[in-house]
């Protein structure tokens, strides 16, 4: 890989014609339409998030005086002088932003906007040289290159690097859908699927359950298959599917609903018949029972019964010790053994005295079929049995 490096460039220079697209989050164009400020294989613009403290910071580098680092711009052709930004691209967003007037920062303690800073300061930011190092080599030079940056101290996840490797057609559609914090459908997609759109959190969960793998070279694969396409219909269609039969089966949106296995959940259930109005209510009776432990369980578990996802709340020590108690005081007097289904057995246990550590506590109504976690509803059993006849 070749690189020049350029001290020539200024401020001005670099964020003349600059753009900003609001809907998808990042700067488009700067040096009068020949800079790519972010092409596909780049992050999302994320300066601005935390009150913009990041791009604040970057501004009152300039008014200081202070560096702000080296850039690096990728020249794709020898015979044009065009190129996209490798790294910097957050930074050189953030003085565009600021020359827009998008933002303002604190200048001797007043906020400013760009246009309403004193003639001198507005020249002093302009007038910045920066520091350009222009990259030219073939793309798996400059790709490789680039996985290996840190951006302001932010690494790159993993989606945001296979955004990288694969950047095409399928990356540039699919961020428009999933990346893009203006889309009408994040407010519903939010209730189910935990992230940051622009940290390609979305789209990486689109990508998990086309492929049904949170595994990097499956979606690489499948990515890497698709980056020509020139629709992404597969992916949305895939996606849209999974979102409406969540919302078919259930009709409240729950907190504890956001970040589960929808994909899995989806491929294991959905080909099942459910009621949803008598779903809602069994998830209802279960978040007002004390005994279940595990809310985001809920869920599955009305899906597939599987009693373990709740855990179900144990019998308190208290419980656990009188129950014992009672049974050995009983057991003795018989002369049979204290755990209840030993002693209608004919082997040589059904006379033994369990000591209180080789005892477990149940249920002798089965919480699944609505026994209590109480002491009425307490039995110690030796361990054997307890194991044997399971949970709940």
């Amino acid at each position: 890989m070749k690189t020049t490096l350029r001290t020539d460039l200024t401020v001005a220079d670099i964020c003349a014609g600059f753009e900003f697209s609001e809907a998808e989050g990042k700067g488009l164009f700067g040096l009068n339409g020949n800079l790519t400020i972010q092409p596909e294989y780049q992050r999302n613009y994320l300066y601005a998030q935390n009150n913009g403290e990041k791009e604040k910071a970057v501004m009152n580098s300039i008014l200081k005086g202070y560096p702000i680092g080296l850039l690096y711009f990728n020249k794709p052709r020898a015979d044009e002088d065009k190129y996209e930004i490798l790294d910097g691209q957050q930074r050189v967003t953030s003085l565009g932003r600021y020359i827009k007037n998008l933002f303002a920062v604190e200048v001797d303690g007043h906020q400013q906007y760009f246009d309403s800073l004193a003639q001198n300061l507005r020249e002093k930011i302009l007038k910045t040289q920066l520091t350009i190092y222009i990259c030219e080599g073939a793309e798996n030079e400059i790709k490789a290159w680039f996985k290996t940056i840190n951006i302001a101290g932010i690494p790159l996840n993993a989606q945001e690097i296979l955004n990288s490797v694969y950047s095409g057609n399928f990356v540039t559609l699919a961020k428009e859908e999933f990346s893009n914090s203006q889309n009408s459908n994040l407010n519903v997609w939010k209730g189910y699927i935990k992230g940051n759109v622009l940290r390609q959190d979305f789209l990486r969960t689109a990508l998990e359950w086309i492929v049904k793998s949170a595994d990097d070279e499956k979606i690489g694969e499948y990515m890497s298959l698709h980056r020509w396409d020139k629709n992404i219909s597969a992916l949305k269609n895939n996606f849209n599917e999974i979102i409406n039969w969540i919302e078919k089966v259930f009709t409240d949106t729950k907190s504890e609903m956001c970040g589960l296995e929808w994909g899995r959940l989806y491929e294991t259930y959905h080909e099942n018949k459910y009621d949803a109005v008598a779903l809602a209510a069994e998830i209802d009776k279960l978040y007002k029972d004390e005994a279940v432990t595990n809310k985001r369980g809920i869920f599955e578990y009305v899906l597939g019964g599987e009693v373990k996802l709740l855990h179900i709340r144990f019998f308190e020590e208290s419980t656990k010790k009188t129950v014992y108690a009672r049974q050995t005081a009983k057991a003795n007097e018989i002369e049979k053994s204290n755990c209840p289904l030993c002693a209608i057995g004919s082997n040589k246990n059904s006379k033994k005295i369990y000591k209180y550590s080789e005892m477990d506590a149940d249920h002798v109504t089965a919480w699944s079929k609505g026994g209590a976690t109480d002491i009425k509803n307490c039995e110690m059993l030796c361990k054997t049995h307890n194991r044997a006849k399971g949970n709940c």
